[in-house]
Order: structure tokens, then sequence, then C-alpha cells
């Protein structure tokens, strides 16, 4: 992609790429300079940037005392900051690293019992029982969901998502979690009416795959890798400079 040139300052060249970053370095408040005019907006402030750079280096504030000593500070942080990341950007990880670590952690990867679950919210028992008798006749769940739930999900057909235990109300819960995959439930009440629920996926309690969790397992892994990396480099150093710690 072409770094387009936006503009210069006494021949230096002000690129896209630079627009770009101080778009990134805005964060949300980059929402504030969309279009046309908010892009000339920071091309303006781009070049101003500039501009006071020049003024300081004509008036040699680079050599202010106070500039110096923020400088160094600033140095100082940047060198440790530096530092700390070309060390741990040296640590690599293999597959077969990540396999053991797996097998040898698999508790960590443990995918507790989840279900998938429509529903049909009605305000009193008759009229669910009404609504199963619809659905009986040839009515699909999810025609009935949207003509007879006040539930918002009724805009879905009724559908909640994948959800465990512990997210939905005792009686919900107790209900959907003892149904069969395709089973449509008597009506269940609740704090909120009475529900009819079909309930359209069950995953039983496991340990994931490897390839579910591989992302996962190599952030772990990576972590532990850091701190050990850390340690090590915390232990030389120590003994190679001299460290003492008042409190």
């Amino acid at each position: 992609m072409e770094n387009k040139v936006l503009a210069k300052v006494e021949g230096r060249e002000i690129k896209e790429s630079d627009l770009n970053l101080l778009v990134k370095n805005l964060g949300q408040n980059a929402a504030y300079f969309q279009g046309e005019d908010g892009r000339k907006k920071l091309i303006d402030e781009l070049v101003m940037h500039e501009l006071m750079y020049l003024d300081a280096v004509e008036r040699n504030l680079e050599n202010d005392w106070e500039f110096l000593e923020v400088f160094n500070e600033m140095k100082r942080s940047m060198l440790q900051q530096y530092n700390l990341r070309k060390m741990f950007n040296s640590i690599t990880v293999s597959d077969e690293e990540l396999k053991d670590f797996y097998e040898e952690n698999k508790n960590l990867y443990y995918l507790p019992e989840m279900v998938k679950a429509s529903h049909i919210l009605t305000d009193t028992e008759e009229k669910a029982n009404e609504v199963l008798e619809e659905i009986a006749g040839g009515m699909s769940f999810e025609d009935a969901a949207m003509k007879y739930s006040v539930c918002p999900s009724k805009q879905v057909g009724g559908a909640l998502g994948q959800f465990g235990r512990g997210q939905m109300v005792k009686e919900f819960e107790d209900a959907v979690f003892s149904m069969e995959v395709g089973q449509i439930s008597h009506p269940v009440k609740t704090q909120f009416g009475y529900h009819i629920i079909k309930l359209t996926d069950h995953t039983p309690p496991g340990i994931a795959d490897f390839e579910e969790v591989y992302q996962e397992v190599k952030d772990n892994y990576f972590a532990i890798k850091q701190e050990k990396v850390y340690k090590n480099k915390k232990d030389e150093l120590t003994k190679k400079y001299d460290v003492v710690i008042f409190e």
C-alpha cells in the first residue's frame, strides 16, 4: 500500500503512516476526527508537531537542563522496557512442548456441561398450554416463539444461546439439564412466568481437545516460560551488581 505524502515541513515529509500512528495513539478519541474535516484537522496537528520540533531545535531547548532531566528519565525507562522486550522476544516454544504441557495440565482445560436451548415465555400456564397445543398441531417452535413469547428472545425464535449451570434461575436450570436434545418441555414456572423449553444441544463435561485450546495452552505455557526467564535474569543480575534493599 502506498505511503502517501500528506504534507512537507522544511523538507520533512509527513506521510499516511504518520497519520495512522496518530489515529492509533488517539484510541477512542479518534472517533471525534471522522470524515474529511477530521482528517484535515489531524494533518494540521501533525504539521504543528513538526513546527514545534523545529522551533525547539532553533531555540536550543534540547540543551535545557529541565529537558535533559526529563529526557534522561524517559531514556532510562525506555531502555528498561526495551531490554525486557528483547529478553521476552527471545523465548520460543515448540508444539511438542505445548503438547507435553497440555498432557501434564489437562485439568486446566476442563469444559463444564453446557446446553443450548430456546424458550417461549408466557404470562400464564393456560396460555403456555395453548401454545403447546399449537406446536403439537404442526406450528414450529420458532414460529410459536415469535408469535407468542413475551421475552425479547422471540425475535430469534426464542434462542437463548449456550449456557452452563448457574446461569439461569433454578427452576429453569433443573428442567433444561434433565431434558433430551430435541425435547420440548411442559410449562416450567419461574419468577418470570411460564416457560416452554426446547433443548437444541447438549455438551457433556470433559477435557477440551488440544486443538480446541491450542492458543490458551500456548498463552499459559509462554507466561510460565516468561516468568522463569525473568527470575533467572533477576538472579543473574543480582549476583553481578551490588544490590541493597532496606525494607
